[in-house]
């Protein structure tokens, strides 16, 4: 029996209304103070920060956990874990039901393909640099895991959920105290160098006149409603449509973890820890399921809209990375202070070099919205890169933002290895480091190919 005057009635109803009022708040402090309008930084991780500043203050008071507080049912960290967790999914669900586009010509298809190889370049090289780092500190903090030098490149390079999935894995598997915290702290350190590294370029921009801020309407190009759509009111509202679309999806995706980790018992908690890819495949097969349909004249119109689940993914991902920062616990990661700077200025280095370097390969056509779009998903997520194009590229008139989108497939490809690595990092880290070190060789044999074994002219 359920009583509805009991805190655990409310309590993740009350944690919800906490986001979203801190993510107001944030929106409010950032247009009426210029410096923070000016910093870039986004709404959702001045918000997470204001979660988080209060709950270290009331922690420092009480001694008590203030997400763990009855008003929040008595297990607010564990939900903010639990929607962190499940938000990245939900974003990726979203946006693979959205349409594939036409065909693309050649050349668009090698910078496409050049975009996913130098988001995976990047995974490795934060990857090198945090093992290393992370093996040094351990010979002086005896508790602190090698492995946990792969969050660098889970939390910067693939974003919070990623990196407290690992660092979940890690301190329930291999004793990693803090280790959800750890991950969680490195994503929010990669958002700072988002922010603070691309301010710094598009300053540098702007005073040596190579650009021209140009926010523009920030619309074109994102079309509301395609052909063929069904009505966006009809005995079913449109929104909701999307919404079950992608929890349908999103419930299939778990039938088959579900699956898998029966079979595998021994790798449920990796089987789990990809949910966001078996996101993705169910939404895919679901898209091409209802493709067929239509084509077979069964359906007569689209369901989905592009539009409308780029609203969906960009809320979902709002409430991953407030959620992701509010559920950080300094007090229990505060002995790591020492490496994990080490890792937050060296992953902010070696990806702005990096990438520029790149960038000023293989995409000369457009190189500047190119690197800040790449540095901004490469260091926060994809939201963060778009929010460093727009400065620049307000409408999109570049291919960059489609360079984004579409590179997940390569990506996804080349990058799975890596999260196998990061299983195998905690019982055999100086091998993975090996590998790692090989895997980012290769890679960078690839993405510099033309250059590499261009042909001779006679």
């Amino acid at each position: 029996m359920v009583n509805f005057w009991d805190f655990s009635s409310w309590g993740f109803f009350n944690l919800t209304a906490i986001l979203l009022g801190s993510l107001l708040v944030a929106n409010m402090l950032k247009r009426s103070i210029p410096w923070l309008e000016a910093s870039l930084i986004p709404t959702s991780v001045l918000g997470g920060g204001i979660l988080l500043v209060i709950s270290v203050i009331y922690n420092q008071v009480t001694g008590t956990e203030f997400f763990d507080t009855p008003f929040f049912g008595g297990q607010g960290t564990a939900w903010l874990e639990l929607l962190t967790y499940h938000m990245l999914a939900l974003g990726f669900t979203a946006s693979a039901l959205k349409s594939s586009g036409g065909k693309m010509s050649k050349e668009r298809s090698v910078e496409i393909f050049n975009t996913g190889l130098t988001t995976v370049s990047t995974y490795l090289l934060q990857a090198l640099l945090g093992m290393v780092i992370c093996i040094i500190g351990a010979r002086y903090l005896t508790d602190l895991l090698e492995a946990a030098g792969l969050l660098l490149a889970l939390g910067y390079g693939q974003g919070p959920g990623q990196a407290m999935n690992y660092g979940g894995i890690y301190e329930l598997d291999y004793g990693f105290v803090g280790g959800k915290s750890f991950g969680l702290t490195v994503s929010s350190m990669g958002f700072l160098a988002a922010s603070i590294g691309g301010v710094l370029h598009l300053n540098y921009l702007k005073r040596k006149g190579k650009i021209v801020l140009d926010k523009g309407t920030g619309m074109a190009g994102e079309s509301v409603e395609g052909s063929n759509e069904i009505p966006m009111q009809e005995s079913i509202d449109k929104f909701t449509v999307q919404i079950a679309l992608i929890m349908v999806a999103y419930m299939l995706a778990y039938l088959l973890m579900l699956t898998l980790g029966n079979l595998l018992p021994g790798m449920r908690a990796t089987i789990y820890g990809f949910n966001f890819l078996l996101g993705v495949l169910a939404a895919t097969l679901l898209k091409t399921v209802m493709n067929a349909l239509q084509k077979r004249n069964i359906i007569h119109r689209h369901y989905t809209n592009d539009f409308l689940l780029t609203r969906a993914t960009n809320f979902f991902y709002d409430i991953m990375v407030t959620a992701s920062i509010a559920a950080i616990r300094m007090h229990i990661i505060g002995r790591y202070w020492t490496v994990l700077l080490a890792m937050g200025l060296a992953g902010l280095a070696a990806t702005y070099t990096y990438v520029y370097f790149v960038c000023r390969k293989l995409f000369p056509n457009y190189t500047q919205q190119q690197f800040l779009a790449m540095y901004g998903m490469l260091t926060g997520t994809a939201s963060t890169g778009i929010i460093l194009l727009r400065e620049i590229d307000g409408d999109f008139k570049t291919p960059v933002s489609d360079n984004l989108v579409y590179q997940n497939f390569p990506a996804m490809v080349f990058g799975f290895p890596i999260l196998l690595l990061a299983t195998m990092a905690p019982t055999q880290p100086y091998l993975t480091l090996g590998i790692v070190g090989v895997f980012l060789a290769a890679m960078n044999l690839l993405l510099f190919r033309s250059f590499l074994f261009r042909k001779k002219t006679t």
